[in-house]
């Protein structure tokens, strides 16, 4: 059927009427003011890392010691450059000064210092992250390798993008370390907020619908399974109702527990003791004393034949 080009003289019409809306809805649209960080940007600004963190996973073939001091320097010269700019815009409009793009203050000056502190913190991430495949690799009986783990696993993924947008959070960088964390969530279903406080040697196994909330504190040696929520038990409000910010609401996990599948655990005052095992489907919102072993009591299976009777 060929197009009817009458119905296409109403988008002009429609156009404007979007257009319109503009005006009257102005919180949802960004015209007329200094750029934004660049989204692309910053996922272009996370291949990159990723090459630095894993060498010769990746993008670039027949690396070697004497050829990968030059690669390295020219990713961390580019990385350089877009951080700089990337961060000097989102500390821009974080100071409000997004309508005039020449005021005194050199954002993109803050920018470089900032990004100058993220970088020098690589090689201990590094080590940190070497810790992370340690324990996917023998946490998982079904991992061949230390290889495939950083080829295939997921959680890896998540964790790494989260260590990354943590070391930007904790430089008071806005944006984009949860453009970065939100980006992951998109690719591996994994939901960790970059405010998190995340110790060595952590595994998500399979990952698909976890979440880790800000104010969340999980210790070393900690494991999880999908679908694993650690959440918010409830959000306190001011005397107007508004949301009251920057309390603890999410759980802390002490060392060495394991929390099996679709488990809920929430609150900021919820503490699961270390060495402890929390069962699959739980749902907790107090404490829990270290070396506990929290499941359901055992559900009863009712299975019954084609005419209905009881087996």
């Amino acid at each position: 059927m060929a197009t009817d080009f009458r119905l296409k003289d109403q988008l002009p019409n429609l156009t404007k009427r979007i257009v319109g809306t503009y005006d009257s809805l102005g919180s949802i649209n960004h015209l007329g003011h200094c750029p934004l960080p660049s989204y692309d940007e910053v996922v272009a600004v996370l291949d990159d890392l990723d090459e630095i963190l894993f060498p010769g996973y990746r993008r670039r073939e027949g690396l070697h010691r004497s050829n990968v001091e030059f690669y390295v320097g020219d990713l961390i010269g580019r990385l350089h450059d877009r951080l700089t700019r990337q961060i000097g815009r989102a500390l821009r409009h974080e100071a409000g000064a997004t309508s005039d793009c020449n005021t005194i203050e050199d954002f993109e000056a803050l920018g470089q210092a900032k990004t100058m502190l993220f970088l020098d913190r690589l090689p201990e991430l590094r080590s940190t992250l070497a810790t992370d495949v340690r324990a996917a690799y023998d946490g998982d009986p079904a991992c061949k390798s230390p290889d495939e783990v950083i080829f295939c696993y997921p959680g890896l993924e998540a964790i790494t993008v989260y260590r990354l947008a943590h070391l930007l959070y904790e430089l008071d960088i806005p944006f984009i370390p949860r453009m970065m964390s939100e980006w992951a969530h998109g690719r591996t279903g994994i939901d960790i907020h970059p405010g998190a406080t995340i110790g060595n040697y952590f595994f998500i196994d399979h990952g698909t619908g976890v979440v880790i909330g800000e104010t969340c504190h999980i210790g070393e040696h900690v494991k999880i399974y999908q679908g694993v929520t650690l959440g918010a038990l409830s959000f306190a409000t001011d005397g107007e109702g508004n949301l009251v910010r920057g309390l603890k609401r999410h759980p802390t996990i002490e060392d060495r527990v394991v929390i099996y599948a679709n488990a809920t655990i929430l609150g900021g005052e919820t503490v699961i003791g270390h060495d402890s095992v929390i069962g699959s489907s739980v749902w907790i919102t107090k404490s829990v004393d270290p070396h506990s072993t929290v499941v359901l009591e055992k559900p009863q299976l009712r299975i019954r034949d084609a005419a209905g009777a009881a087996k």
